[in-house]
């Protein structure tokens, strides 16, 4: 079932919030990342399957709340995207194939040519979406950094932790850029009331 009844004030506030919960998610994940994943294999394991994963379910939630799957075609290539990517580091992790960083580098690309054709696709109808476009274009970048390191002897979650830091920071401004805009409007609104 798609929302595709919002006004532009709670499509807005969708984002905002959607937003913010990545941005958490993601600081959360760096934080495990470079702590605690460090000394347990295991737990570096989980969190390279639980990132795409999640990266799935949130581009499903935001095409449901911002018009449905036709609405929304690059969101919800996005989403399988990601789900085919978690099938892949978990067959990846279970084969020890060690092409991971390709398999995130492949990913960055693609999630980030499509989360900059959903921007620019939303730029007039949902504020703070330069944002956005920032990170795609970044995040396509950074896809081939990850390609390029397939061999080294970097470790694979910390190398991949500071992409994760670079998109939550993406996705803090562009919930901040959105709250503001609306703090703006909502005070534009009760100006005349008050004079």
């Amino acid at each position: 079932m798609s929302n595709t009844n919002q006004s532009p004030l709670q499509r807005a506030a969708w984002l905002r919030k959607l937003y913010f919960i990545r941005a958490a998610f993601s600081f959360a994940w760096v934080a495990l990342a470079f702590t605690a994943a460090k000394g347990s294999p295991a737990l570096a394991s989980g969190l390279l399957i639980v990132y795409p994963a999640w990266d799935a379910l949130a581009n499903l939630l935001d095409a449901r709340m911002t018009g449905g799957a036709k609405a929304n075609p690059t969101q919800v290539l996005n989403a399988w995207m990601s789900g085919l990517v978690t099938v892949a580091v978990v067959v990846s992790l279970v084969l020890k194939l060690q092409i991971i960083l390709v398999i995130f580098g492949v990913w960055a690309i693609v999630a980030g040519l499509l989360q900059l054709a959903t921007a620019i696709r939303r730029r007039k109808s949902d504020r703070g979406q330069w944002v956005m476009m920032l990170s795609g274009a970044q995040s396509a970048l950074a896809g081939g950094f990850f390609v390029a390191q397939q061999g080294s002897a970097a470790p694979v979650v910390q190398t991949f932790g500071g992409y994760a830091a670079v998109g939550a920071v993406y996705f803090l401004i562009s919930g901040l850029v959105i709250l503001l805009r609306q703090s703006r409007a909502k005070a534009g609104a009760l100006a005349p009331e008050k004079a």
